[in-house]
């Protein structure tokens, strides 16, 4: 019986949020799905003191990360995030200029609008993508510059000013966040040591408790692992509890 990706997801919604949920109530003093800060190398979502940490490896120019953010992602915060069993690291990869863009005005201002900043980002892929990709030659080597100049014309180009004015942001604010070279060479930093850490093979790529997890880039494959791990810290935590440890 052929069944498709939409009811796969729908049904380890339904058996994530069943049975991780039941495990435990230490974690039910969230909901943790709107607790965000920002470190060094991530911009952190969920519960700090969490059982598992997946590290999510992004670009914002990769299809299949705007497919997870409509289909993984809304699963992943209802099941693991929300109860307070898993807490989600956003790492950005940054594969081309219009990611380093994208990036400095997902994390523009207050950390907590960074999920919506993300979200909005992704799930409207599908309308800036191609107007950079079909954009004049002339225009894409102006943009490869990746310098300030280059980030300004490109978020005007593609909407995203617009975008991220109608999310609350002023002109000023963004201008100020698209031209800040100190966080554009960190994020590029912080790439460079993702990428010595974890040989990422592409996006999305997952770690689990500081383990890349190979050949895992979707969440129908993601589901299980991470479901696993959380019932296995679950069970541990019962039996030592049990024991009086």
């Amino acid at each position: 019986m052929r069944i498709s990706l939409g009811g796969a997801i729908a049904s380890a919604l339904f058996i994530a949020s069943a049975s991780v949920s039941a495990q435990s109530s230490d974690a039910s003093r969230g909901p943790w799905h709107n607790t965000v800060e920002s470190t060094d190398r991530a911009h952190v979502i969920g519960n700090p003191d969490a059982d598992t940490t997946l590290i999510e490896f992004v670009s914002y120019t990769c299809s299949h990360c705007a497919n997870f953010a409509i289909q993984g992602d809304p699963a992943l915060e209802l099941a693991f995030v929300s109860p307070g069993h898993t807490r989600v690291e956003i790492r950005s990869v940054i594969r081309n200029a219009l990611d380093l863009t994208a990036t400095l005005l997902v994390g523009c201002g207050v950390d907590s609008k960074f999920k919506g900043n993300h979200a909005a980002v992704l799930r409207s892929q599908k309308d800036w993508l191609p107007i950079a990709i079909n954009a004049p030659q002339a225009q894409q080597q102006i943009w490869a510059r990746a310098d300030t100049a280059a980030r300004l014309n490109m978020a005007n180009a593609l909407g995203f000013i617009t975008k991220f004015e109608n999310r609350g942001y002023s002109r000023s604010e963004l201008t100020t966040c698209l031209s800040d070279n100190t966080e554009a060479r960190r994020l590029l930093d912080n790439g460079a040591a993702d990428a010595g850490e974890f040989p990422i093979a592409g996006t999305p790529s997952f770690a689990l408790d500081g383990e890349l997890l190979v050949d895992i880039h979707d969440w129908s494959a993601l589901y299980p692992v991470l479901s696993g791990k959380v019932k296995d810290k679950q069970r541990a935590k019962a039996e030592t509890a049990g024991s009086g440890v």
